[in-house]
């Protein structure tokens, strides 16, 4: 399966732009050549020939790199047949000395590519695990889920969701770890797998709660002290109990959710606050759940920081509440979409930190029929 997942990522067709940074070398050697037997002597861009090979070690693979210096030293021993006395020989030296150093660059090269696949792969594994394909509906619940990494190479991070379909209706945490690098990556596994095992067990958010600080506090006490300090989550968890027409939301130091109902946006603050996750020690034991109408046709956007400190040019923040009541009428996907499309325009086509959302509706009784 890997070999063909690798085949796969090797073999893609490249669009126009690619294809021609790949035959750079070769229009690179076309060029030489012409301006070699096209020149007076004295000019002798003949020995600019060992640029070709030495370009395609950043390109092709060993074999085709050294078949690139072969021809260019074909070419050289042609140009000096048109014009003598240009120092064949130690051009011809340079060449086939940069070609043994450019086909020992590939090489290593190659190795390097090898060696990073690999480890997307097992990145790409792990963030299946860590954030696992959420249903796109459980019951009259429609549920859609967004993550991206800010920086281009990473697949995890310390941003996590979760949902449960459970006998007390649909669950649904999402959160945010602070730090970065694999003790966040591992606080966020723990707190998710507290999370999937308990959600079905306990019967009220406060007990739920309580199981992910002491999860989050066992998991701080095993890694290393440099790491340790000041290593906490915020977490939000909502409960949607089935036909009840309300949702529970308990928020331990997360931003708060925004709301659409009856086209109509506002966020819900939390009327008082709860502790974050792993600071219990330190800001006691208060967890308050807020209890608001959640009816068919209403929705509700829960995400991490990173969606609302992404900054433009002049550092002003990304203004969710107003872009919500731009995007009110659009369902969770197409909903999801745009906000990653706009927060990458927003930031200047990057992204400062990790974004995770969840788009959560209350199907309309119309969709509900059908």
């Amino acid at each position: 399966m890997i070999k063909s997942v690798r085949l796969q990522h090797r073999h893609r067709p490249y669009d126009g732009q690619r294809r021609a940074v790949l035959l750079s070398p070769v229009f690179t050697t076309v060029l030489i050549a012409g301006l070699a037997f096209a020149t007076p002597r004295e000019i002798a861009f003949s020995r600019l020939l060992p640029a070709a090979p030495a370009l395609a070690a950043a390109l092709w693979p060993v074999l085709p790199t050294v078949l690139l210096g072969a021809c260019c030293l074909l070419v050289m021993i042609g140009v000096s047949f048109v014009h003598s006395d240009l120092g064949t020989p130690y051009t011809a030296a340079a060449i086939t000395a940069v070609t043994l150093a450019a086909a020992y660059a590939s090489h290593l090269r190659l190795q390097r590519e090898e060696t990073l696949f690999q480890v997307r792969l097992v990145a790409d594994a792990a963030q299946k695990v860590l954030l696992r394909p959420l249903p796109h509906r459980i019951q009259g619940i429609e549920i859609e889920s967004l993550y991206r990494a800010a920086q281009e190479q990473a697949r995890i991070g310390g941003d996590f969701y979760e949902a449960a379909d459970t006998p007390y209706g649909v669950r649904l945490l999402i959160g945010d770890v602070r730090g970065k690098g694999l003790s966040a990556v591992g606080a966020a596994a723990a707190v998710i797998n507290c999370f999937r095992e308990n959600a079905y067990d306990q019967p009220d958010l406060q007990g739920l709660i309580h199981r992910l600080q002491t999860t989050m506090t066992r998991y701080s006490a095993t890694i290393p002290a440099d790491d340790k300090q000041e290593h906490f989550a915020t977490a939000l968890i909502t409960e949607i109990p089935y036909g009840s027409g309300h949702v529970k939301v308990l928020n331990c130091g997360h931003p708060p959710p925004v709301f659409v109902q009856h086209g109509h946006v506002h966020v819900l603050e939390p009327t008082r606050p709860s502790t974050p996750l792993n600071l219990e020690a330190l800001l006691g034991d208060h967890y308050h759940v807020d209890t608001v109408a959640f009816v068919p046709g209403d929705q509700m956007l829960l995400y991490t920081d990173g969606v609302t400190e992404t900054r433009d040019r002049n550092g002003t923040f990304f203004p969710l509440p107003d872009w919500m009541r731009l995007h009110r009428a659009a369902a969770p996907r197409e909903l999801l979409n745009q906000l990653h499309s706009d927060l990458l325009r927003y930031g200047g086509g990057r992204l400062d930190d990790d974004i995770a959302a969840l788009a959560v509706r209350c199907r309309p009784v119309s969709a509900q029929e059908h």
